[in-house]
């Protein structure tokens, strides 16, 4: 038999080598933590009249829809705290109180939600694939000043009521659906902010106040759970 090598014989491919090249710390990969780290000092800045309102909604939607750290740092660039960076927060100071878990609500050809007294995380989930979520914040309890809500609602519905005296922004995506967030400014800036986000596929998001709904000893709250300072 003729073992000599066919010259037509396939040859390996090569394999891809893996970049070595360090990656640029306005590359990395913003966390949970770096976003609600600028969300802060975005906060402190509309407590103390640095930006208004519109400005402040414009750069939360910015700071919830950035990919890397570099996106967050233009956001805080002009502010006194933001000129300390804004890059991957490392040993920051421990909180006074511990804060809820991310909480998760799933519909799926059923319905979920929650209402009454209940302790909201810095963030919470929802998704409705045929089915409806349901979640009623007017008698919540708030641990942080500012909590994010991403909903999904893909042939089915959610649905977010928040107290008449709390912040409510955020935007979202809708396909042959809506996404319907009523915004609203509570007139205490120490008052919570509902920041609403999330996706719609022939379904629908719908976030506003509920009307005669107050959310009660608000300063007393805040002072209590160190907020506003």
């Amino acid at each position: 038999m003729d073992e000599t090598p066919r010259d037509n014989a396939p040859v390996p491919a090569a394999q891809p080598s893996l970049s070595k090249k360090p990656v640029a710390e306005g590359e990395l990969r913003a966390s949970d933590a770096d976003r609600d780290r600028v969300a802060d000092i975005l906060r402190e800045a509309l407590a103390e009249g640095r930006l208004d309102p519109e400005e402040h909604a414009e750069r939360i939607d910015g700071v919830y829809n950035a990919k890397t750290v570099g996106e967050l740092e233009p956001l805080v660039r002009d502010l006194p705290v933001g000129r300390r960076g804004a890059g991957p927060a490392a040993g920051a100071p421990p909180e006074s109180y511990p804060p809820p878990q991310p909480q998760t609500l799933v519909a799926i050809f059923s319905g979920s939600g929650r209402k009454g007294r209940w302790s909201v995380g810095r963030r919470t989930s929802a998704f409705a694939l045929f089915g409806g979520v349901d979640i009623d914040l007017t008698e919540a309890v708030f641990h942080q000043q500012e909590i994010v809500i991403n909903a999904t609602a893909i042939f089915g519905g959610v649905e977010i009521r928040v107290p008449e005296n709390v912040s409510l922004r955020g935007s979202g995506t809708a396909i042959f659906g809506g996404f319907d967030v009523h915004a609203q400014e509570a007139d205490d800036p120490r008052a919570p902010v509902v920041v609403v986000t999330g996706f719609a596929l022939f379904g629908g998001v719908d976030a506003k106040g509920k009307t005669g709904k107050f959310l009660k000893n608000l300063t007393d709250r805040m002072r209590k759970h160190g907020l506003g300072h």
